[in-house]
């Protein structure tokens, strides 16, 4: 090999081995740079992971915190049960139906704890009988629970499953604590079956006790009807239940045996009435209105009397004065002539035939006559089957 060729061979030599050398160089770059690269990628997701894991451990110490601070409490429990709803809406996929929404109510009012009487809904009852009583009374009394009137368990019963509410109406003696106070008192611990009013007892001051009767009840109890009767009056409670039932869908109505008796003008008769004048002429009658034995009304207009205590007038006699106060009012008057039968034959013949009389009295005494003596004798002959009353569904 000449001279020149070895010149050009190791020039060529020469220029091999400093590419191998830059080619070494450049892969051993590109190694390390990779490597860097790939280090500075795996450290983002750790610094996340890391940052993941900080916010969850301050949340779980906020969570342990949590009891100490009651605004935090507060909201954590209400957001429990919105998520609570959320998962019973979603679940079935469809809006909640007014089944649903009253069964949360119920659910609601029976939280542990609930003390709001305004979340405990009140019992509604048929009908309140409120039987209007005085202190020298005991006798008519002990009769009307010897016949018509349930007693104990039975009156228990009758207010549970019936929804019917029976009560001896009286108010309190002029004198506070007296024996005819002690009296009464002692009679309501033997049997639990009176409701005291806040009123002065008084034969002048009928039209006042009414007017707080139905006040009262209407506060104590939420019923269909509101029911005044005497003490002298023998009722089947079956049936004026049936009679009020079937009046159940009129907001307004008055229910008795309708009568328009004259004014009585003259001083020192029965039933005289202080303002006859109002009335008219000499010789003119009342404005039709109930029987003061037994009468019933709904219950709105029982709350209208309620709100209206102070504006409502009071006449001489209470049966004018309820009468009076609906006079001016959209009032439907049902004449019901169930509530007004005789004592001779009349109750007895329709007890026979099948179609009891709700009330029985005498009209010549505006009451049984003697009723602490007959009424045994009139429920005898009058009364309704028994298993009317505890059979039927109101």
């Amino acid at each position: 090999m000449s001279m020149k060729s070895r010149g050009i061979a190791g020039d060529w030599h020469s220029k091999t081995l400093v590419s191998r050398n830059w080619l070494l160089l450049l892969c051993i770059g590109s190694f390390c740079a990779g490597i860097l690269f790939s280090d500075r990628m795996w450290m983002v997701p750790e610094t996340k992971v890391f940052t993941m894991r900080t916010e969850v451990k301050e949340e779980r110490r906020q969570f342990v915190t949590e009891p100490c601070n009651p605004k935090l409490k507060l909201v954590t429990s209400e957001s429990n049960n919105i998520a609570r709803e959320g998962l019973v809406f979603d679940h079935s996929n469809r809006p909640l139906d007014n089944t649903d929404k009253n069964r949360h109510r119920e659910q609601a009012a029976v939280k542990p704890g609930n003390t709001n009487p305004r979340a405990e809904s009140r019992k509604n009852y048929l009908m309140v009988i409120g039987i209007n009583t005085g202190f020298r009374s005991q006798k008519r009394r002990e009769s009307v629970r010897d016949t018509w009137m349930p007693q104990g368990e039975k009156r228990k019963k009758l207010e549970e499953e019936k929804g019917i509410v029976i009560r001896f109406v009286i108010g309190r003696s002029p004198t506070p604590g007296d024996i005819l106070d002690k009296a009464v008192q002692e009679e309501e611990r033997k049997h639990g079956d009176f409701l005291r009013l806040d009123h002065v007892e008084g034969y002048n001051e009928l039209s006042a006790k009414t007017k707080i009767f139905f006040s009262t009840a209407v506060s104590l109890w939420e019923a269909d009807f509101y029911v005044k009767l005497d003490d002298d009056v023998h009722v089947n409670i079956g049936t004026l239940a049936s009679i009020l039932v079937s009046h159940h869908n009129k907001p307004r109505v008055y229910i008795g045996c309708m009568k328009a008796d004259p004014v009585i003008y003259q001083k020192g008769l029965r039933y005289h009435e202080p303002e006859s004048w109002k009335f008219g002429e000499r010789g003119t009658n009342y404005f039709r209105h109930a029987s003061g034995q037994i009468y019933a009304i709904s219950k709105e207009l029982a709350t209208y009397i309620s709100k209206n205590q102070k504006l409502l007038h009071k006449y001489a006699n209470e049966d004018v004065s309820l009468g009076a106060w609906f006079i001016g009012l959209e009032v439907e008057h049902v004449d019901e002539k169930r509530l007004c039968c005789g004592s001779t034959n009349e109750c007895q013949f329709k007890a026979l035939i099948g179609t009891a009389c709700a009330a029985t009295y005498d009209w010549s005494c505006s009451g049984l006559c003697r009723s602490s003596e007959r009424m045994r004798g009139v429920h005898y002959r009058c009364a309704e089957n028994e298993t009317a009353l505890w059979t039927a569904i109101y």
